[in-house]
């Protein structure tokens, strides 16, 4: 890929789904509780909902975003001095459950390695519905778009779970990759992929009423094992639906015999059935 057609994927992802590169808040909001106004004291540590301060980050820390970086697509193109150098720049950022790691609009100045607990990607439908983009967990690099041209957020991101990151700034990653050129060529793979994603969901958002939402949502949630754990609430807020709604579905689903529930969460049946019914929705 050259110069120029690498310059214009950067340029189509931050104009079109600028969300993959969102990681990262100002850094003036590291010590605010979630939704304080400038201004506001701090939240304790520990406290849900708080965004904790950055810390330096410890030997384990460092060790768990180092493999982190080697399993990326990205970073695994660098040499383990270069991924070392990078890690022994960042810091260390925790966030309580609900806790926003960034907001729309804010600076791209960073990316984080989520070295334990889950960020969740968000953004709005055309209609007004919050659709989730992905949820990302430990292992995960998130922001590699970010550093490229330092644009604002475009999306929001959240934590679901008590998570742990380390935050690494724009001008260490750009310093990286003048000497990595193969590095910028799996950014370009990586790019790409997520496109795609992003494409996909939002087409769901776009054109797949509440069945083929939450068909969707089942076949990617389920595996080999084909059973979703995720409580019926947690799946009406994915869709943008009801948990009244959802419950609806799923029993009318479980007389068909294309799903059962039981404690182990929602097992599914006939897979067939709701490709089938996926499809459908897709060209109705």
């Amino acid at each position: 890929m050259n110069a120029t057609a690498f310059d214009f994927a950067v340029r189509r992802a931050r104009r079109e789904f600028g969300f993959f590169a969102a990681v990262l808040t100002a850094p003036a909001r590291h010590d605010l509780p979630i939704g304080a106004p400038p201004g506001t004291a701090s939240a304790p540590d520990g406290e849900p909902g708080s965004l904790m301060s950055e810390r330096a980050p410890t030997a384990k820390v460092i060790d768990a975003a180092n493999a982190a970086l080697a399993r990326s697509t990205f970073f695994a193109r660098m040499s383990d001095r270069t991924r070392a150098a990078l890690t022994a720049a960042g810091a260390t950022v925790a966030l309580q459950p609900g806790a926003a790691l960034f907001f729309k609009g804010d600076p791209g100045d960073a990316l984080y390695v989520v070295v334990e607990g889950e960020i969740e990607i968000s953004t709005a439908a055309a209609d007004g519905r919050m659709v989730r983009i992905a949820a990302l967990g430990a292992g995960a690099v998130i922001g590699e778009m970010a550093v490229l041209d330092g644009g604002g957020r475009s999306a929001d991101a959240t934590a679901t779970r008590r998570s742990r990151l380390m935050r690494i700034g724009r001008d260490s990653v750009l310093e990286a990759l003048k000497g990595e050129p193969d590095a910028l060529l799996a950014l370009a793979v990586e790019l790409s992929q997520r496109v795609r994603h992003a494409d996909s969901a939002l087409e769901s958002a776009a054109l797949l009423d509440l069945g083929g939402r939450l068909a969707r949502v089942l076949l990617q949630e389920a595996g080999a094992s084909r059973t979703v754990a995720l409580p019926q609430t947690e799946l009406a807020r994915r869709i943008g639906a009801s948990r009244e709604k959802v419950n609806r579905k799923l029993s009318a689903w479980r007389e068909e015999g294309w799903i059962t529930i039981g404690r182990s969460g929602i097992r599914i049946e006939e897979p067939d059935a709701l490709q089938s019914l996926l499809r459908a929705a897709r060209t109705s």
